[in-house]
């Protein structure tokens, strides 16, 4: 066997070598792997695995080890991987611990998740984790059976049980044999969520090294491309907009964080701001971001007094802001931001003139304005007298609320007022989702327009398991089931979506599918009024940052599935399986979709286009927040309550059927 070096890991090489080597020598490759210097307790801690890995492993030495191999979408490092040739075992020591604790024991599943979905050597092998809690009574020799992704649950052991394990390990799993120099040259391409690629990208990681495989090369060739007309702006000293399309779960967001990392040091002349109107998006960001600087303040050892949460959240808020507050400082002050670069996520969601006009009058004393959002956003960038740019995030089929103007609003600005600057824009945006075709004919004849592919993010990596989710979304609200029927059966088993009428069920469903850590949450229409009687009340509130961020032992958290989530909590951020449940504010009739709106005591028709677009696109946004697969719960009605009468839900679910989601 030839060199296993790999830079994944700060010390590889086969048990033979392993056994050979001096401790001094492996503690000298470990301690040299890691960034900065090693405290005390992790030099100990290391020193108490090394002579529990050489008796365990003394009788393999045709195995390969990985000490500390790192695993950069979870932002840690796996301390022992072992390499059977048959399978792979991931191990998690817990050194001077008594007991198996639920948090080790999901932290062991999650990196042998990890390499499952995103290890390409690693998604068809057997991957057994190991708990190993070396003061521990006795844990478990018995392997139980893997799911069917050839995962296992964890096993748990204790210091002295490891050897044992290991021997269980290599006479029950398979007869199957793999290469391991393959496996450790082979590529790792995680696919993050947008909290854990937000918290990566502001540690200073580069959004090529968290992205997945074909979507990763299309996120890095469209970062690059919005740098080079960010530095050909300052060069020129003249202004651009950019607009930056993709499917839903594309990485969209993804890109605006990456640039607003890149130029976020306010030193810097491109210093730039992340802009987003969406409130839930702003603060579970700003919070996962503002724990994570306080946590690895402490890692570093800075006292926590010089590094409180809300002193994170105030250095977090110079890098992301809600965009209504970035405007009233343009209200506030006739001078420009201080930033060249701003980027504005959603950006088809900026408000029009009316919307504009009516809370300028209500909310902040100004009668009379005659701007829409995005005009004003554009004039307040226009303020600077030398180069600026403008980023627009732009989402199809999301507009989701009352005065949300769509991106034509920004094009008619820039035609009305701003035709001096440079155009960027995705060919994508003359799709007939994202409504600017006229638009966007109509900017070519005033101003310089530049399309440019590498501006559309085509590939889902949200959905890592399922790149046509989206597609598959677009059809079965489109009523196309043809179309609908293939996609499904492309994604096979890889993402399931099944149906069910009852909701416990449901409940159950994702909880059985879930492992590790893997979040899972109910989510609902905002104008699902008729859910109550099933304890699914869109009216209470939600905090975002508890239902995403809190874990399982919290009651508002996600995981209790008590709390549910609407489109406007959920849109721009994932989980991993999710709960649809499916009112009848949008159901399926002769003609295509009816649409409702509950009030008082009976369902009203909605007439209005744009409200019917309002509610088909905010069931587009629940039914592609799922990253690995979701259940679709339809309800029974009654005739015992007119509001909820059956021929309400039944079209609609023998619809969904027909497009070949299973019913459990």
């Amino acid at each position: 066997m030839t060199s296993l070096a790999t830079p994944r890991a700060h010390f590889s090489g086969t048990v033979e070598e392993f056994l050979r080597l001096s401790d001094a020598h492996v503690l000298g490759s470990l301690s040299t792997g890691s960034p900065g210097d090693v405290d005390k307790t992790q030099q100990n801690a290391w020193q108490a695995e090394l002579p529990i890995l050489r008796h365990a492993l003394s009788t393999y030495p045709d195995w390969a080890i990985l000490l500390e191999y790192d695993v950069p979408r979870i932002g840690s490092r796996i301390d022992a991987v072992v390499l059977t040739g048959r399978a792979v075992v991931v191990i998690e020591f817990k050194v001077g611990e008594t007991l198996f604790r639920e948090a080790d024991r999901n932290q062991a599943w999650d990196y042998a998740l990890d390499l499952k979905n995103f290890h390409k050597a690693s998604h068809d092998l057997p991957i057994v984790p190991v708990l190993v809690a070396t003061e521990a009574a006795a844990g478990t020799h018995e392997l139980p059976q893997p799911a069917a992704d050839e995962v296992y649950p964890p096993l748990f052991c204790n210091g002295e049980q490891l050897r044992q394990v290991l021997e269980r390990v290599d006479s029950l799993v398979g007869v199957k044999t793999f290469d391991i120099e393959n496996w450790v040259r082979a590529p790792y391409h995680p696919t993050p969520t947008i909290v854990e690629a937000a918290r990566a990208l502001y540690s200073t990681h580069s959004v090529s090294a968290i992205a997945a495989s074909e979507a990763g090369e299309n996120l890095t060739v469209t970062s690059h491309r919005v740098d080079d007309i960010i530095a050909d702006a300052r060069r020129t000293r003249t202004k651009s907009i950019v607009f930056v399309t993709g499917v839903p779960g594309a990485g969209k967001t993804l890109v605006g964080l990456n640039v607003a990392t890149t130029h976020h040091d306010p030193s810097n002349p491109t210093h730039s701001v992340f802009l987003s109107g969406n409130g839930p998006l702003v603060k579970v960001l700003s919070h996962a971001l503002a724990e994570d600087e306080v946590q690895r303040s402490k890692a570093s050892g800075i006292p926590s007094a010089r590094v409180t949460k809300g002193r994170a959240l105030q250095k977090v808020k110079a890098f992301i802001q809600n965009v209504h507050h970035f405007r009233d400082e343009g209200l506030n002050d006739s001078g420009p931001p201080p930033d060249h670069v701003v980027i504005f996520d959603e950006a088809q969601r900026a408000w029009n003139l009316d919307m504009t006009a009516d809370f300028m009058r209500r909310k902040k004393g100004r009668p009379g304005f005659t701007s829409s959002e995005p005009e004003f956003l554009l004039s307040y960038l226009d303020r600077h007298k030398d180069w600026a740019v403008v980023i627009c995030l732009v989402g199809g089929g999301q507009e989701i609320n009352r005065g949300e103007a769509g991106i034509s609003e920004w094009l008619k600005a820039i035609e009305r007022r701003f035709a001096s600057w440079q155009v960027h824009i995705s060919p994508a945006l003359t799709d007939s989702e994202y409504t600017a075709v006229e638009a966007v004919d109509r900017i070519k004849t005033s101003t310089t327009v530049k399309e440019d592919p590498s501006l559309h993010l085509a590939v889902s990596i949200r959905s890592f398991r399922a790149e046509n989710l989206s597609r598959f979304v677009k059809s079965v609200l489109d009523l196309e089931i043809a179309e609908a029927r293939r996609l499904l059966q492309q994604m096979d088993s890889r993402y399931p979506i099944v149906l069910t009428r009852n909701l416990d069920q449901a409940r159950d469903w994702v909880r059985q599918q879930a492992r590790g850590s893997e979040r899972y949450g109910l989510v609902a229409s905002s104008a699902a009024e008729r859910l109550k009687p099933h304890a699914v009340d869109i009216r209470v509130k939600v905090d975002p940052v508890q239902w995403f961020l809190y874990d399982r032992a919290h009651t508002r958290s996600s995981y209790y599935l008590e709390d549910v989530a609407t489109e406007f909590v959920v849109q721009g951020l994932e989980l991993d399986w999710v709960c649809v449940a499916w009112d009848a504010d949008l159901r399926r009739g002769r003609a295509g979709w009816t649409h409702h709106q509950f009030k008082a005591k009976r369902w009203l028709n909605v007439k209005k286009a744009e409200r019917q677009a309002f509610l088909k696109n905010a069931y587009r946004v629940l039914l592609t927040r799922a990253r690995q697969g979701m259940v679709i719960f339809v309800p029974t009605g009654t005739a015992k309550d007119p509001t909820r009468d059956p021929a309400y839900y039944d079209s609609t679910f023998d619809y969904l059927k027909s497009t070949g989601i299973p019913e459990i």
